[in-house]
């Protein structure tokens, strides 16, 4: 990218694309009369307050201001040069570019070394897989494959390889392709010897599993033994390009799946994920080895608002279960559990029973989430021991008590009243009882009582502002609309200046944009500014409900209440002097301001 892309074109590819589709790709939206509301994708929140314009072709967030066109929104959610963005969604609307002159003003690129690694990676990948499915030297780890049930269509979809035995294969051909071993080592590709600080190949007689980021790129591998020998799996060491705690395996191939179904399969590691795809889960996404995090969890909010957990049945994969299923519905997700018979993983259950057993008994009647802590709250207790079915009762009752639908609640009590031959009354009381302790153990927060699917947009508006900031922001929002009123908005102010400074920059740089033929398009304008919180600034005030006509007495109360607070400040200042005056005795002069003061305030 060594050249600069014409302004022209910029707009072209801006008019050519649905802002609402493209966001649509990462955000779940739903209509809400003329604009589409989703999670914000930036920060994490359980109601929506992020809205779409198509009518604009501008997004804001109500909650913490993000905001611009759909050149912003994939610079901010992919970290890319805003010439990144132009190029991507160009080619998205099959528009061509005429580049001309140096390109200015990059975004964010990625750290320095990074995209060698990424390279590296890409060219293993590759090399790894036509190994495995080309060559004699794969041959046994080919059929070592197909004889424990994979396809050669599940092989070629993640792209699984084979690493040589040698000891320094890759070493060679990495160096021999140009890439620097001190970099690949830092990338876990090679291992330096401590003796002598020659290089050798981390992975070998190994099939090897490539791991993909959220863009497609290959970032680290996983390498499993043919034979017996330890580790099981070899993975790759986090570097600046691989972040197990970033990363869901599969996402990348998974995401149009998970959109189309509303709903995300969690597995707790890449082989049930690919033995579940043979099963037609093609929604399934895992873990790297480590424990769910917020950034996965932030991760499948952009994108979904159910999930399926699906881990092992053995103790450790239960206690994962429990913790991954309080974060996500804690994060607002509707949670199924998918229940596995005793010390099998999916995994194991397809290959004794099948893949349209484990599609239609284990995924398709996964139990809800309470159905699973009943389970969860049995595991190492005697029920038949008074004791134990008493705490197990109370610990089942608080959970309950914590459910929102009245209807829930009541189907578990009574399950619970007919399970221990127990009163519904006494299982409520006790239930109600426990509710007001947590009510009263934890204040309200704000925003509690909004349904969670309701957007709440427009909450921040609850916040008064004072009158002269409203006819600011209107004043704006109607000359990025017509620059005959923003020309008649700089006569009536007669030289005076807005009160906020970013609403007098945004102005200023809203009549050089008119200056240079510009026509009134906000969405073009956000692209003029370079100054991001501006930018958001004016994505806010172009979400603002707005009559399309103002009439002149409009415009001319608008300025009256920006010219007001000047006046009101110029009052509040000479107020100060002339308090001073009278404490250093000077009446006459203290009389002067008074005069001024009256003067002032006959003007307002």
């Amino acid at each position: 990218m060594a050249e600069r892309i014409a302004e022209e074109k910029v707009n072209e590819i801006r008019q050519a694309v649905e802002i609402v589709d493209v966001i649509g790709d990462f955000v779940q939206l739903k209509k809400q009369g003329r604009n589409y509301f989703g999670l914000c994708p930036f920060h994490g929140e359980n109601s929506p307050s992020f809205s779409v314009s198509p009518d604009k072709q501008i997004y804001h967030c109500f909650g913490c201001g993000a905001g611009g066109n759909v050149f912003s929104f994939l610079m901010e959610i992919e970290g890319i040069s805003f010439q990144e963005a132009v190029l991507k969604l160009a080619e998205q609307a099959n528009i061509e570019l005429q580049l001309e002159g140096p390109l200015t003003n990059k975004g964010p690129q990625l750290p320095e070394g990074s995209k060698q690694m990424i390279e590296a990676h890409e060219l293993l990948r590759k090399f790894y897989h036509h190994l495995l499915v080309n060559t004699k030297e794969g041959q046994d780890a080919l059929e070592y494959l197909l004889n424990r049930g994979f396809t050669m269509e599940s092989i070629e979809r993640f792209q699984i390889g084979y690493a040589l035995p040698s000891w320094d294969f890759v070493s060679k051909l990495l160096e021999k392709r140009g890439f620097s071993l001190a970099l690949v080592e830092k990338a876990g590709l090679v291992i330096q010897r401590e003796k002598d600080g020659t290089y050798f190949d981390r992975f070998r007689d190994r099939i090897m599993f490539p791991i993909v980021d959220h863009q497609g790129n290959t970032i680290a591998f996983s390498g499993r033994t043919l034979g017996g020998e330890e580790p099981k799996y070899l993975n790759s060491p986090e570097t600046q390009i691989f972040n197990k705690s970033k990363v869901l395996y599969n996402f990348h191939l998974a995401r149009p799946s998970i959109r189309k179904q509303q709903q995300a399969v969690l597995f707790e590691g890449f082989a049930d994920v690919i033995s579940a795809n043979r099963a037609g889960v093609e929604n399934g996404v895992a873990t790297m080895g480590t424990s769910l995090t917020e950034e996965h969890i932030s991760l499948l909010k952009r994108n979904v608002q159910a999930v399926t957990i699906c881990y092992d049945s053995d103790k450790a994969g239960i206690e994962a279960a429990y913790r991954a299923s309080n974060m996500l519905s804690k994060a607002g997700f509707a949670i199924k559990v998918a229940l596995m018979p005793d010390g099998m993983d999916p995994d194991d259950f397809i290959k004794v029973h099948g893949v349209e057993k484990f599609k239609n008994e284990i995924i398709g009647s996964s139990a809800t989430l309470m159905a699973f802590k009943l389970i969860y709250y049995r595991r190492g207790k005697n029920l038949q021991h008074e004791g134990d079915r008493l705490q197990y009762i109370e610990e089942v009752l608080k959970e309950i008590s914590a459910l929102d639908k009245a209807v829930e609640k009541d189907l578990y009590l009574r399950q619970i009243a007919n399970e221990f031959s127990l009163s519904l009354e006494a299982l409520v009381q006790q239930q109600n009882q426990l509710v007001q302790a947590r009510n009263q153990k934890k204040p309200p927060t704000k925003g509690q009582a909004q349904p969670e699917n309701k957007p709440v947009a427009f909450s921040r508006k609850a916040e008064l502002k004072p009158a002269y900031h409203t006819a600011e922001r209107r004043l704006i929002s109607h000359m990025m609309r017509s620059a005959d009123i923003a020309y008649k908005v700089q006569d009536m102010l007669q030289g005076n200046t807005l009160n906020i400074d970013e609403h007098q920059a945004i102005i200023t740089y809203l009549f050089a944009y008119y200056e240079k033929g510009h026509d009134p398009d906000p969405s073009a304008f956000l692209n003029y500014l370079q100054d991001n919180k501006l930018k958001r600034v004016v994505a806010d005030i172009e979400m603002m409900p707005l009559n399309e006509e103002i009439s002149d007495q409009e415009l001319s109360d608008y300025i009256k209440q920006v010219l007001n607070y000047q006046k009101m400040l110029k009052i509040k200042e000479k107020l100060a002097e002339q308090k001073q005056a009278e404490r250093q005795s000077d009446f006459l002069r203290a009389a002067s301001i008074a005069a001024e003061i009256i003067s002032l305030r006959k003007t307002l």
